[in-house]
């Protein structure tokens, strides 16, 4: 092998000649070059292999022996000619780093159009590429024995898997691969030395930074698989699954991995089993690994809170009959003889308050004592959720080899799409290399713009949400008026509970949930051109960048409706003869409920979050199950023989880059639903924890059956996401305080009961009467007086005043009109309460952060066994091969350094490599 010096110094690839990699008929790229129809590559000698007794379900090239690491497939038409061109480039290129090409002919494909173009990578090209990208690998059996055996062991037997599935690899220190010091590793066999997902990552990073340009022309431009996908010059690229998912694979040497975990983790009667975390990772790569571990520890942690809550919301079914101020509300004594001032204008007529009986039954299963407790309960469960997840990610750290994968090492790997639309260079001061950089005033123009257009849609937003509102307010006078003579009481079961306000408000959620999903469409295109439009330099600040663009979107989008309702709706209301209306129009504001607006924020949450999340299931499932289908009706009747491994995978979905980063967003506006609101619903996370054992094993399924393979990535943590988690954390605990401050009555009626209660004693009598302020019938303005034949038959001259929800002094008060005392006692008791709580909780959970260690002591001690054993070896290494060198010398005159491969040659690495 030599080194090759026609590429520029801009090339970031190590380039090899055809003859460094076996020979040239292996490689079969001649004649691949010279003809796209050409039927695969046939060395010299050897007879054609007849494919009806050739398996083309296989892993392997047509010898048998080279393993597919990667698949381009790509069809001709009108545009042939340049494409064509572009291929030939491109794989000329391929060939010259020393990859082996092997095409398959579309008449062996099963459309009649489609090429197949096969990748295998040797040894040669894999040992430099690991050594570049610095891939972890074993160099001595881990000997520090494993303590995790805990008492009562046997319990968790029939959750677990076997242990082939939970360990498919033994344990091993691990070092990053050095070419030069080879023999210092374990390597028992060079063909398994590398995963399957160290490989494929190895061949994308190298397929992203092949040119197809003529050197004469110079477009550096022209560079990197993703453009090539973009143009259509190739159709698709991903590397193989290594078998069928129902079957293992019949060739000896394949390990069936997607076959084990589709049978002991993809099935849903396995919603109770551990999850193969080690062979999620062994088998797709560290990033989906760890989004998999988070979602499995975030799910069990769920199990807690939903234990709670579900307490909590029995407590409020135990505690249905003591509920004083409901019966007040049913009882024909007190709600029966209080006569209500118009809900709205013209057409809302006047109306009795145990009309609202059902109401405010169903408020109190959620509005007691036992929703303040878990309000507390889950500030401080979200802080223990956080704090145990950072230590079982310091574990997987260590398990996996990535406690020395910092952030820098990805910084040194720039997007293709930076090195080649930023042509401009300078001096990194760190390598002392020219490296591309993007000048600060394209820079900033470039943020400025994206800037603007996050804030043009969040905009947009919050104007769907006034029209929402608006909604609200006009309709609610429409069905006030329909239903003004119970036109729904004649309906058994449902009759009673169907009033003007659930109507208003079913409606409106619902409305507001499709406008949301839409807006979701739409927005997903804009945040992805906008961020493409940035031009992030790496693949870590791509992801940042497209994660706090959408998860902005996303919060707005989601959570504004209920913002509203906890905190805005009847808060600005006024009271009769003032009442406050919408920017100035004829829509007045609305009122809550005599027995509060929290019922409607549950309904709201039900709403949006099971909406959201039966949505998600059926999209994530029935949508790619459905086009597979389709794709492959022509091919499902072929024998195994013929319906190749490439072509069976050509026709799943592709998963995409951000793939993983839907399913991480998906989760994240889930846990705002369960933390931001938990004081509304305490049942929603039992909800969210019967949705999450569905969504591990759906993500699960689509991955394994319905997704081609995705090209392996590493990563150390769930990246921004924690972030992200930490800051709902914090505001969680403000709002869960607000909501029970500001929006349940449990603070008037804990001032009513310790300082208003006329009899003295501890209980609610008399609360309604206190809570509902009087206002003289005749001091309606008219523009606010029901029009004739709006108010029910019952109502007649001799009723004077009606009551409304305030507290104000009554009409011949010297105050007439005005707040009272009690309005701020009230006042004073809520931000008592908000300030009170909001330390405590803090404080818990700043201690329990400081309490709970980030990194357990036993894999701290592993860490530092690790690196005291690289150092140690690594200096018994030299030290032995500088005795072999001396020894060499004193019997020769011979003074050249020794080699690994002493018959090849040292690659040139490009400094943008390094």
């Amino acid at each position: 092998m030599h080194r090759i010096t026609g590429k520029t110094g801009g090339d970031s690839l190590i380039e090899m000649s055809p003859t460094d990699s076996f020979n040239d008929n292996i490689n079969g790229y001649d004649q691949h070059a010279q003809d796209p129809s050409s039927t695969g590559s046939i060395q010299q000698g050897q007879s054609p292999i007849d494919k009806q007794q050739h398996s083309k379900d296989s892993v392997f090239f047509r010898d048998g022996v080279r393993m597919i690491d990667f698949v381009l497939s790509y069809v001709d038409d009108k545009d042939g000619e340049r494409k064509q061109e572009r291929r030939r480039l491109y794989e000329a290129d391929l060939v010259n780093v020393g990859l082996e090409l092997e095409t398959e002919d579309k008449s062996e494909s099963d459309d009649g159009k489609t090429y197949f173009l096969k990748i295998h990578a040797p040894w040669e090209v894999l040992a430099t590429y690991a050594d570049v990208l610095k891939v972890k690998v074993p160099f001595k059996a881990n000997d520090i024995p494993d303590n995790s055996d805990t008492p009562m062991n046997w319990l968790s037997t029939p959750f677990r898997l076997p242990e082939h599935i939970m360990h498919p690899q033994p344990d091993y220190f691990t070092a990053p691969f050095d070419k030069s010091k080879s023999d210092f590793f374990l390597i028992d066999n060079k063909d398994t030395f590398f995963s399957p997902s160290t490989r494929n990552r190895i061949l994308y990073y190298i397929l992203s930074r092949c040119s197809y340009f003529r050197d004469e022309c110079g477009d550096k431009d022209k560079k990197g698989i993703k453009r090539l996908l973009n143009n259509g010059t190739y159709t698709a690229a991903f590397p193989l699954h290594d078998c069928r998912y129902w079957s293992r694979s019949k060739d000896a040497n394949c390990e069936s991995d997607r076959y084990n975990l589709h049978k002991h983790w993809a099935r849903f009667f396995c919603f109770f089993k551990e999850q193969p975390l080690n062979l999620i990772r062994k088998y797709y790569g560290e990033k989906i690994g760890i989004y998999f571990a988070w979602l499995g520890f975030y799910t069990e942690m769920l199990l807690f809170a939903a234990i709670v809550g579900t307490m909590c919301f029995i407590y409020g079914l135990l505690t249905y009959d003591d509920n004083d101020w409901s019966k007040e509300i049913c009882s024909e004594k007190v709600g029966g003889n209080i006569v209500m001032c118009p809900l709205c204008d013209k057409k809302c007529g006047y109306w009795k308050l145990n009309t609202t009986c059902n109401s405010s039954w169903q408020s109190h299963l959620f509005d007691n004592v036992g929703t303040v407790f878990f309000a507390i309960f889950m500030g401080i469960w979200v802080t223990l959720f956080l704090e145990f997840w950072k230590r079982r990610q310091a574990r997987l750290e260590y398990e996996w080899d990535l406690v020395d994968f910092e952030e820098e090492q990805q910084q040194l790997q720039l997007r293709p799409e930076y090195e080649s639309k930023c042509t401009n260079r300078k001096l990194n001061r760190i390598t002392q290399e020219m490296e591309p950089y993007l000048p600060i005033t394209s820079k900033c123009a470039r943020s400025c713009l994206s800037g603007a257009t996050v804030l043009l849609w969040i905009s947009l937003i919050i104007a769907c949400i006034i029209g929402v509102i608006a909604y609200r307010l006009a309709v609610y006078a429409a069905f006030a008026s329909i239903m003004k003579d119970s036109a729904t009481s004649h309906l058994q079961v449902v009759g009673p509970y169907i009033t003007p306000q659930l109507a208003t408000s079913v409606t409106a959620s619902c409305i507001n949930f499709v406008i949301i999903m839409i807006l979701n469409l739409m927005y997903e295109r804009v945040a992805v051109w906008i961020t493409d439009m940035e031009i992030p330099k790496t693949h870590l600040e791509y992801e940042n960048k497209l994660t706090v663009k959408m998860f902005l979107f996303q919060f707005v989008n989601y959570y504004s409706s209920c913002f509203y309702v906890a905190f805005f709706k009847g808060k600005f209301v006024g009271f009769p003869g003032d009442y406050e209306y919408m920017f100035g129009s004829k829509l007045r504001n609305e009122e809550c409920d005599p027995g509060g607006c929290l019922i409607e924020l549950t309904t709201q949450l039900v709403i949006v979050m099971t909406g959201k999340q039966v949505w998600g299931n059926i999209q994530e499932a029935l949508v790619p199950w459905l086009m597979n289908w389709w794709g492959s009706r022509n091919a499902r009747n072929h024998p195994e023989s013929l319906y190749s491994r490439w072509e069976q995978d050509h026709d799943l979905q592709s998963f995409g880059q951000l793939g993983l980063f839907y399913e991480y967003l998906e989760m994240v506006i889930q846990f705002g639903f369960i933390t931001l609101f938990v004081a509304s619903f305490p049942l929603a996370p039992l909800l969210a924890l019967i949705n999450n054992i569905i969504e591990v094993r759906v993500d699960a399924w689509k991955l394994t059956t319905q997704f081609r393979r995705p090209v392996a990535a590493k990563a150390h943590s769930i990246g921004a996401w924690q972030e992200i988690l930490n800051g709902m954390a914090v505001l969680s605990v403000v709002t869960n305080a607000f909501i029970v401050a500001f929006t349940s009555d449990m603070i008037p009626r804990l001032v009513y009961m310790y300082a208003y209660q006329p009899d003295g004693e501890m209980n609610m009598k008399g609360y309604i009467n206190n809570s509902l302020s009087v206002f003289n019938i005749s001091a309606i303005p008219l523009a606010n007086k029901p029009d004739d034949g709006e108010s029910p038959s019952w109502f007649n001259s001799s009723i004077t005043t009606c009551r409304y929800r305030d507290y104000r002094y009554p009409p011949g008060h010297e105050k007439e009109y005005s707040v009272t005392m009690q309005f701020w006692h009230i006042l004073a008791a809520k931000l008592a309460f908000i300030i009170i709580v909001e330390h405590v909780v803090f404080l818990v959970k700043f201690f329990v952060a400081w309490l709970i260690p980030d990194v357990p002591s036993d894999v701290r001690a592993r860490v530092k066994r690790e690196r005291y054993l690289v150092q140690e070896y690594l200096h018994n290494y030299e030290v032995e091969k500088l005795k072999i060198q001396l020894s060499q010398n004193g019997h020769s005159d011979c003074t050249c350094t020794p080699m690994i491969y002493p018959s090849i040659p040292k690659h040139e690495v490009l400094s943008e490599c390094l």
